[in-house]
């Protein structure tokens, strides 16, 4: 309850600096379909550079969020991806080289690209990052970070699991080095011991679906397969059923699919991170800075997480879900 107040007060800073603009605004599209209004200030660059894998749906709400906020702002948004660290660190490079106004980047594994961020801060370019490096953003000179405390996150997962007496759980990490998807089930086994790491590759779904049932099948203790993406989920469901296991799933992140799988009782719940808040924040965040000088979160992680979806709310949260906004 306090993050998600945190979260709402950080969102009515941006609602009130926007409103404080001034000057003659035009209506734009807004989501959900609903009239909204487009800055006059003058027209901006931002690039979006993340580690998005080929397929993975999670990302199609980050990129909604920062197009609404881009059409509201008066921004053009250049969106670039690559899960691959050396690759999305050229991106960067390149973003920079081409004088972006701003930069929102996405740390799943910080190292390869400090070097790239560093020039982007060295050249007075203001980065913000969203969704992952939440320990890593700050030495690098990065103004902001919006997303989850992906350990904290992790942590409720366990409680939750621990709380419904759930046996021996799998943690199925479809990025081996991913800082983030790490500490997530780094989280998850903290409080909930019984937690056994699986590393899948998640660029292929048919493979993830077999090395889980695979795992079911040699290990019928296992009670609940935890995984880090919604995408993921759906698999794991396949792969009880390939296994003939009664293991429930529980998942990070949230689609339309995974919504209604929520629904219909087949997934027991979802812990979201809002991933269109955080692609809305980064580019607001950015056009607040260049336009009005504005620093949100007090040099502090803005949390747009850990929320629980479950049977109690999936009803509220289902028209949202499949609009691609939650």
């Amino acid at each position: 309850m306090v993050r998600g107040l945190a979260l709402a007060a950080a969102l009515g800073v941006v609602l009130a600096a926007c409103s404080s603009q001034g000057g003659r605004q035009e209506e734009a599209a807004a989501p959900g379909g609903g009239g909204g209004q487009t800055a006059t200030t003058p027209r901006l660059t931002i690039a979006m550079i993340t580690h998005q894998a080929p397929g993975d749906t999670f990302w199609d709400k980050v990129r909604t969020g920062a197009e609404v906020a881009a059409a509201k702002d008066n921004v053009e948004l250049k969106y670039n991806n690559d899960p691959e660290a050396a690759r999305q660190a050229t991106l960067i490079q390149n973003a920079v080289d081409s004088g972006v106004d701003g930069i929102a980047v996405t740390m799943s594994k910080p190292e390869p690209l400090a070097p790239a961020i560093k020039a982007a801060v060295d050249k007075g370019i203001p980065v913000v990052a969203i969704n992952s490096g939440i320990d890593a953003w700050k030495p690098l000179g990065i103004k902001m970070y919006f997303g989850s405390d992906e350990t904290v996150a992790g942590e409720s997962v366990g409680e939750r699991l621990t709380k419904e007496g759930a046996g021996k759980a799998l943690c199925v990490i479809q990025e081996q080095g991913s800082v983030s998807l790490e500490a997530r089930c780094a989280g998850v086994k903290s409080t909930h011991p019984t937690t056994e790491n699986l590393v899948v590759n998640g660029v292929d779904l048919p493979s993830v679906r077999s090395t889980i049932a695979a795992k079911l099948q040699q290990d019928p203790s296992l009670t609940h397969v935890v995984t880090l993406g919604a995408p993921f989920a759906l698999a794991a469901l396949e792969s009880i059923a390939d296994a003939g296991s009664s293991a429930k799933v529980a998942t990070f992140d949230l689609n339309s699919d995974a919504a209604q799988a929520i629904k219909d009782g087949k997934i027991v719940f979802s812990v979201d991170q809002q991933p269109y808040v955080q692609g809305y924040e980064a580019v607001d965040a950015l056009w607040l800075n260049l336009t009005n000088g504005n620093d949100l979160g007090g040099g502090r992680a803005v949390l747009t997480g850990p929320s629980f979806v479950d049977s109690t709310n999936i009803d509220q949260i289902i028209t949202y879900a499949k609009n691609n906004t939650r």
